[in-house]
């Protein structure tokens, strides 16, 4: 996970402080399209029926795809989707005792600081929606389902050129989930609030 995140990171870094003199701009009226991989990386706390912080949720990694509408040059209405994610839950001292898969649905409005640029960085602020499903419980505990969430999700992202009609796109994305675990044990709060991490492809038309 560590050095996926670097990697993420490196390449952004890269792509912010490179240059293109391919031709490719964003406008008003625009649809853009992408496709990506997607890792969800939480970062979970917990609190309930067993030690406080004694519950994690690993990562998982699914493709997504998003698509924007440019309402101005500048501002974008965006619409997240992705294949379900898949997540181990453990205990402490045990291991895994159960896993989900979830599809975390986020609209959000995009600001895009240089449209008419080969180099796009932008930002966003929106709603998610995770609904959790095919909850199995696997160790010490012999059911369990979790609540959906509606949470407030951040972004950063760039788009860098790659054809005039193909460019790179990497996003940085927090997103506030937070559910309760309802076990045949008790119940658990569970904060998982991931850092997600996607590298993808897109158009626009």
């Amino acid at each position: 996970m560590l050095v996926n995140k670097k990697i993420m990171t490196g390449m952004l870094a890269a792509i912010l402080l490179g240059g293109s003199s391919i031709a490719h701009a964003v406008e008003q009226g625009d649809w853009l399209l992408r496709f990506g991989v997607t890792m969800v990386s939480p970062d979970a706390s917990s609190s309930g029926v067993v030690a406080d912080d004694a519950i994690d949720v690993d990562d998982g990694t699914s493709v997504s795809v998003d698509f924007t509408y440019m309402l101005r040059d500048n501002i974008g209405l965006e619409l997240l989707a992705a294949y379900p994610f898949t997540h181990d839950i453990t205990l402490d001292g045990v291991g895994k005792i159960a896993e989900t898969d979830h599809l975390p649905p986020t609209f959000s409005v995009q600001y895009h600081f240089q449209p008419k640029s080969n180099i796009r960085p932008y930002v966003g602020i929106g709603l998610n929606y995770t609904t959790f499903f095919n909850e199995e419980a696997t160790a010490v505990i012999s059911d369990i389902s979790l609540d959906d969430s509606f949470g407030l999700a951040l972004q950063g992202g760039v788009d860098f050129n790659l054809t005039d009609k193909w460019y790179l796109n990497l996003v940085l994305r927090y997103i506030n989930i937070e559910t309760t675990a309802k076990t045949d044990l008790g119940n658990v709060d569970v904060d998982i609030n991931p850092w997600v991490y996607t590298l993808g492809v897109g158009t626009s038309f």
